[in-house]
């Protein structure tokens, strides 16, 4: 899946990775997709939350050993 940006959110605790997320989906246009590596399990709810909250598209999710990998679309 093609990334607009990636973001590195590894080793940051909540709420940053959400916040890092919020700042990094702003600097996109409409339509892009933002990847989010992180590594809180907290993570895995909350880009989820975060995403559908903002009217965002979660559009996949994986885990490679302890980094998750999220795709958000952005509206």
């Amino acid at each position: 899946m093609e990334s607009a940006k990636v973001l590195d959110a590894k080793g940051l605790a909540c709420p940053m990775p959400i916040v890092r997320t919020k700042k990094a989906i702003n600097e996109l246009e409409s339509g892009d997709v933002l990847e989010i590596h992180a590594t809180d399990k907290g993570a895995k709810s909350d880009l989820g939350a975060w995403a559908k909250s903002g009217g965002h598209e979660l559009l996949k999710e994986t885990e490679e050993g302890d980094v998750l990998k999220f795709w958000i679309k952005k509206v």
